[in-house]
């Protein structure tokens, strides 16, 4: 579902290269695509900048200029991935028009259909598709216009403005700018498209700040949800309980001797009840019940966190590859890497998808 905030690269794309600005970390991948499917040329992990007060372009552009030079992709049109800080995901019902009527109804009157006031943003849409099952989603009432139902994304034009800025800075040219909630469901399309096109699934990806859950049905969105609680509050959480340091916290996260995970499995309840809450008014919505949750993030790979979620969850759950369906042509040193670090790259696997 390519939901970009703009779009300036209006050609065909044969390689792009996508940065996701995350709140802790900062991914970055290069992917090219061929007649046969897609390559992994490179991907890059980077501890991102502090901003106390909104985003300061200088610094940004020299974050961004040393992630390029890392990923080495030597292009100058870049995706950037903003998270749910910086953008929202909603869905909405429409008048059945164009895509660029939608946006500017969205632009002068978003409170009348996001129920809120966003008038210093940019808007983009996405037309869902009607489904051969469901009822028709474009029945006109009567003496009214045929409506759509639509995912609609957005940001802040400051935000975007400095992105572009930050970008220019760099040597870059910031073509699209990509709502990370999208990431998941379009990386999972590709990475599991049985699941995707056939199961009810939903996706969990841990960020620092927040986690987000999207639930699939039969291949279309029909929810998404932020819940503020992320990696860095259980890595508190494990400082305080234990007496370490954020930094020792961060590393036992991970590796979870049994004093950690007992902790850790308190912390992380308030998160399985929160996600539990999203898919059981999920379940009373529809007819089939969610059959699997998969996680990502940098959080999901470490599988007892995955595990005590899943007690919550009461739902089978797993860590999952977004770039399994991928032909990996990395130096010897990353090939080796790339499992280990691959559920973080969900976002940017996604966002990408959506560039091409």
């Amino acid at each position: 579902m390519p939901l970009p905030f703009f779009n300036s690269f209006e050609k065909r794309r044969d390689q792009v290269m996508v940065i996701d600005l995350g709140a802790k970390v900062t991914k970055a991948i290069h992917v090219t695509r061929k007649a046969n499917g897609f390559i992994l040329n490179g991907f890059a992990l980077v501890d991102a900048p502090v901003f106390d007060k909104g985003l300061n372009t200088g610094p940004m552009a020299d974050h961004l200029k040393a992630v390029t030079q890392l990923l080495n992709a030597r292009l100058k049109p870049v995706s950037l991935a903003v998270g749910v800080e910086s953008s929202l995901l909603r869905h909405a019902d429409m008048p059945l028009v164009t895509a660029h009527d939608m946006r500017q109804m969205l632009k002068f009157g978003s409170k009348n259909y996001l129920q809120q006031d966003l008038s210093d943003c940019i808007f983009d849409v996405h037309i869902l598709p009607l489904k051969a099952d469901g009822p028709a989603k474009t029945d006109a009432p009567k003496g009214g216009n045929p409506k759509a139902r639509v995912l609609v994304g957005a940001a802040k034009k400051q935000i975007v403005a400095d992105l572009q800025e930050s970008a220019e800075r760099a040597g870059l040219v910031a073509d699209q700018i990509i709502p990370s909630f999208i990431g998941p469901a379009n990386a999972f399309e590709m990475a599991q498209p049985e699941a995707f096109a056939k199961e009810v699934v939903a996706l969990v990806d841990v960020g620092y700040k927040n986690t987000t859950i999207c639930i699939l049905y039969n291949g279309e969105l029909t929810l998404s949800r932020v819940v503020a609680f992320g990696s860095g509050k259980l890595t508190q959480g494990i400082s305080e309980a234990l007496g370490m340091s954020l930094e020792e916290a961060e590393g036992a996260k991970i590796t979870m001797p049994p004093e950690v995970e007992s902790v850790a499995q308190a912390l992380l309840s308030p998160l399985g009840r929160e996600l539990r809450a999203s898919i059981d008014f999920h379940d009373h919505q529809r007819d089939r019940a969610v059959s699997q949750v998969f996680f990502s993030g940098g959080a999901a790979r470490c599988p007892q966190i995955v595990q005590a979620l899943q007690v919550e969850l009461m739902v089978p759950c797993q860590t999952w590859n977004p770039t399994s369906f991928m032909t990996l042509e990395l130096p010897p040193q990353m090939l080796g890497e790339i499992e280990a670090v691959a559920p973080q790259l969900t976002v940017a696997v996604g966002a990408g998808m959506a560039a091409f």
